[in-house]
């Protein structure tokens, strides 16, 4: 925790955080003398910001790659990945240098900052604490328990004393009750529940909706590790939470996030008419959107995103690059169809393959929500039709045969071969290899997909993920009415256009965090507090939910044939995922580095002691 005693660091370029009032659209300093950092507004905002700009772990629109690492996208730019299992330090969030600087920011601000009103000054006081909330629990919830530290600011000179520094570490529960606490406090005592422009600085509802989050993690744990994993945990409970806590912590979530739905004034978006346009409006639009509680923001010029600029499907690239993140064929058989919850797409029978007269056909009356998370074949982006078509095929001497070509390939009189978007199998740079193409958070704004960047947020807490946490923590409390949390699942599922729920289950629960929150940061975490990763990612090549697949589209060529001009499709492994997903039970936590260890003997390592299967 070695650092400058007397100062703030102050990044050279600060996050724009939400685009008004001025706030923060300049550059800082450098390394600023709290004194003076606090005794001019415009520099306390400046220090502010760039707090708020170091606190975005793991996938969102700043690291498209992240969100390859499980079972929603594979990488489609370039050659096949090669990993298969998750590292010792995957997604593992440790820094204890950015919490000091918190601290830092937390004491300048009450010592020095005297001609700040007051309740700005305290609005200012609960921003950052929750900010140390929010690095809390992301320690929290890929290594455990973790010292905590409280508001003190350590400083070192060279032979002192080093042991007040080396804090053991706290039980994980200890921390997860330390990020409730804080939450609940700051809540009622500090932030104002005014929302703020594009939800990019903390509310009151913020504080209020991490600190649901935070107790339906603990409350899930503590359950589900004692029914499926009893052996992960430490001795001195840095690990593992006692089952008979859960219903402490299901309450606490349930509860808080009724008070959201009852008093935040948040509500579903559903300002378009159009029910799949609208999911996709939900999760992108900036305007009049009652929706969004919290996210990371982008403003141009000065702090884009490259999101669009990777991402764009290579038809309507204003760029060199596209079609870098695609969606796998997993997920998308995971959204129902309005008549059959079954979602696996109907490509085959016992007849052989199913001909559809257009690409999209096939996706025929599904959830509005995937048209709004994915850009399947023959959808439309950006007011033009997404062609993904990976060859044509044509019935010869009773076997089916394909014509493959290039990207962009046609043959003599001008057709189609196959499509500049993919899919393709081969190393190409900024072509499809999936089949799907993603659309939530893909900007449809001119210039937005240049190297310039574009201004699309990414979307930290919503209002439908507190209708999730209400249904899944009233489902475990037996007081709570069935038909209240029945109701908050089935808002969900009215807006995605398909049928409501008569009854609500976990595996329910499960299902519509899927399809609800793809691509917001959720399935991987969801999946490791549920203690059902090393199930469904198991490492075997012959279980289809550790397999990554792929959805290849042809179009049939066979003039004077009535199927002429027909598109059929083939579901293969995708390419671009070379081996089966494995998720050990080591994986459950990430390991102490033994680096921190030398600095802190105090640390408890996560050894853990068991074995993995081998996959």
């Amino acid at each position: 925790m070695k650092s400058i005693h007397k100062y703030l660091s102050v990044a050279l370029s600060v996050v724009l955080l939400v685009g008004c009032n001025g706030f923060l659209d300049r550059e800082a300093e450098g390394i600023i003398p709290n004194d003076d950092v606090f005794k001019d507004d415009k520099m306390t905002l400046a220090a502010l910001a760039n707090l708020y700009g170091r606190v975005n772990w793991g996938p969102s629109v700043d690291d498209d790659m992240a969100h390859i690492y499980g079972d929603e996208a594979c990488w489609s730019n370039g050659a096949p990945q090669q990993w298969n299992g998750f590292g010792d330090d995957h997604f593992r969030v440790y820094d204890y240098g950015l919490i000091r600087n918190i601290n830092q920011f937390l004491q300048g601000l009450r010592t020095t900052a005297t001609q700040m009103e007051v309740a700005e000054r305290n609005n200012l006081e609960g921003e950052v604490r929750f900010l140390r909330a929010w690095t809390y629990f992301n320690m929290c919830r890929c290594l455990g328990g973790m010292p905590i530290v409280g508001d003190e600011v350590f400083s070192y000179s060279s032979g002192m004393d080093v042991t007040a520094l080396q804090y053991a570490r706290s039980t994980e529960a200890e921390l997860y009750d330390y990020i409730i606490s804080e939450c609940e406090d700051i809540a009622r005592n500090y932030l104002k529940p005014e929302h703020t422009k594009n939800a990019a600085r903390a509310s009151k509802w913020t504080a209020l909706a991490l600190k649901a989050r935070a107790a339906l993690y603990a409350a899930s744990i503590a359950k589900y590790n004692a029914l499926k994993t009893p052996q992960i945990k430490t001795d001195g409970g840095e690990v593992g939470i006692p089952a008979d806590k859960a219903s402490y912590y299901y309450d606490i979530a349930y509860k808080t996030a009724k008070e959201i739905i009852a008093e935040g004034g948040y509500d579903l978006y559903r300002n378009n008419t159009d029910k799949q346009a609208n999911f996709y409006e939900a999760l992108t639009s900036k305007t009049n959107n009652p929706e969004v509680i919290w996210t990371l923001d982008h403003y141009y010029p000065g702090n884009t995103t490259a999101f669009s600029y990777h991402n764009i499907p290579t038809s309507v690239a204003e760029d060199e690059e596209s079609a870098h993140l695609t969606p796998i064929l997993n997920l998308v058989e995971d959204y129902e169809y309005v008549d059959d919850r079954d979602g696996t797409l109907r490509t085959s029978d016992a007849d052989g393959y199913i001909f559809y007269d257009r690409a999209q056909d096939l996706f025929k009356n599904k959830d509005a929500r995937l048209w709004g998370t994915v850009i399947y074949p023959g959808a439309e982006f950006k007011e033009q039709e997404i062609v993904f078509q990976a060859g044509r095929i044509a019935l010869r001497n009773g076997v089916w045969e394909k014509e493959i070509g290039v990207s962009g390939s046609k043959d003599d009189e001008g057709n189609l071969i196959t499509s500049i978007n993919g899919p393709l199998l081969n190393n190409d740079n900024h072509r499809n290899k999936s089949g799907f193409g993603i659309r939530k958070f893909l900007d449809t704004k001119k210039q937005s997909s240049t190297r310039q960047g574009g201004d699309m947020w990414f979307v930290r807490f919503r209002y439908a993920e507190i209708l999730l946490i209400a249904a899944e923590a009233g489902l475990e409390l037996p007081e709570v009415s069935r038909s209240e949390i029945l109701g908050y699942v089935n808002d969900l599922r009215d807006r995605a256009g398909i049928g409501k729920l008569d009854r609500l289950t976990f595996e329910d629960i499960v299902h519509e965090r899927r399809v609800e929150l793809a691509f917001e940061n959720h399935r991987f975490w969801d999946l490791k507090r549920w203690r059902m990763a090393h199930e469904i990612w198991d490492g075997q090549a012959d279980n289809p939910r550790a397999v990554h697949y792929a959805l290849f589209p042809y179009k049939v060529n066979m003039p004077g044939d009535a199927r002429d001009g027909k598109w059929v499709y083939e579901k293969i492994k995708c390419e671009m995922t070379r081996y089966p997903l494995y998720f050990q039970l080591k994986n459950y936590y990430n390991f102490i580095d033994q680096g921190w260890m030398n600095n802190n003997p105090n640390l408890v390592k996560n050894c853990l002691l068991y074995t993995s299967p081998s996959p």
